[in-house]
């Protein structure tokens, strides 16, 4: 049995409750964050979300011919700048960019694309060079090589699936099922005993690991102060709210990782689709709002994404797979403005908007300027994002 696969099954045994490896436990003792200790959080749209009625070119007559059906109206676009405005529902994503502290980055998405869901999200989940089939996550891969033998960090999934994106040749991150379940073992330590069978002793090794990361994680959430905020009651933003809670107690873990679904709007889209943004802005602005109050925002990055976007013109009732999308990152002492020029619906291929920023470029900002890692050593090629941080 792998490791991965041991973390996997003690997860079903135990019903989601938080695994760590114990090198967290040493992390997560300590008693505040130190400046320029950042950590990321990734938020995954799964489904294909539609940028084009996210972030919207409503000064573009071509989007409403294009879209007769789902074009989201004029006035009722929100902050209105250089000709693109943000979904109604995503009032406070506004906010948070008047605040500063949001970044839109225009037409992210890469060459040849993949309209299938599925592979198109393995694409942004390993960052190959060429489209090859990588079996470890980009994350997995900086995991691997930053912790150094399971140090100084880690990765946290708060999800009901993991993400290949942390899956890496060690164990370096675990993935929360149930955030409601993080409870302390109480288990008496054993030694890490050495016997003639090397399984016996790794799960010798992680049994011990279980017991003093759950009990990280009650440190944590003792030492974390208590919310100001008023989380909505939805899965978004509880997956948020325990994030904070782990930075705000100093878990001092580098990458935090969960999804949103249901952004696949072949039918219906009008309402589904702000359904979902609805959702997201909440959960995300009292995230936002609480590390603030906390003071630590400067510290944290958002980055939310989606595997891609919709096609430009509509079906009559949704929008087909795409390609390029917004990306939208916030916090993490963003320069908090609009990169990339606004969709070019004159130059469509077959339809699609062309990629004008690769996302692979994104990553390695991300990397480089916020987790003071060359992103070069994981196979990221491309030069960091100018104008981002």
């Amino acid at each position: 049995m792998n490791r991965r696969n041991f973390l996997a099954l003690t997860g079903t045994f135990t019903g989601g409750t938080l695994i760590l490896p114990q090198f967290l436990h040493a992390f997560g003792t300590q008693n505040q964050l130190v400046t320029g200790n950042e950590c990321v959080i990734f938020i995954q749209l799964n489904g294909g979300n539609d940028g084009l009625n996210t972030y919207i070119p409503y000064q573009d007559e071509l989007y409403y011919y294009h879209r007769p059906s789902i074009g989201i109206a004029k006035q009722n676009v929100i902050a209105g700048n250089n000709g693109m405005g943000f979904h109604p529902a995503l009032k406070d994503f506004a906010t948070m960019q008047q605040n500063g502290d949001l970044t839109v980055i225009q037409n992210v998405g890469y060459a040849n694309p993949v309209r299938s869901h599925f592979r198109s999200q393995e694409i942004w989940q390993t960052a190959p060079t060429n489209q090859e089939y990588l079996s470890q996550g980009w994350l997995g891969r900086y995991l691997d090589l930053q912790c150094n033998d399971h140090q100084p960090t880690a990765g946290i999934n708060i999800d009901t699936i993991d993400t290949l994106a942390l899956k890496g040749e060690e164990p370096n991150s675990i993935t929360v099922k149930d955030p409601n379940r993080f409870n302390s073992r109480n288990a008496a330590e054993t030694k890490d005993q050495l016997s003639n069978n090397p399984q016996l002793d790794f799960v010798r090794k992680i049994a011990n690991s279980v017991s003093e990361g759950a009990d990280a994680i009650q440190d944590a959430l003792k030492k974390s102060t208590p919310s100001e905020v008023s989380y909505p009651k939805t899965g978004l933003a509880k997956n948020l709210e325990w994030i904070a809670k782990l930075i705000k107690g100093n878990l001092n873990s580098k990458v935090y990782y969960t999804s949103l679904g249901g952004f696949d709007t072949h039918d219906n889209q009008l309402a589904i689709h702000q359904n979902k943004l609805s959702e997201l802005n909440d959960a995300i602005f009292c995230c936002y709002s609480d590390l603030k109050k906390a003071q630590v925002l400067q510290n944290t990055t958002i980055v939310v994404f989606s595997e891609f976007g919709r096609r430009v013109k509509d079906n009559g009732k949704g929008t087909d797979h795409g390609t390029a999308a917004p990306l939208f990152v916030i916090g993490g002492d963003t320069k908090g403005n609009v990169i990339g020029k606004n969709p070019n619906l004159t130059d469509l291929d077959e339809g699609d908007l062309k990629y004008q920023i690769d996302f692979r470029s994104v990553y390695s900002s991300l990397l480089q300027q916020k987790l003071a890692f060359d992103p070069t050593k994981i196979g990221i090629k491309n030069s960091p994002l100018q104008g981002l941080f």
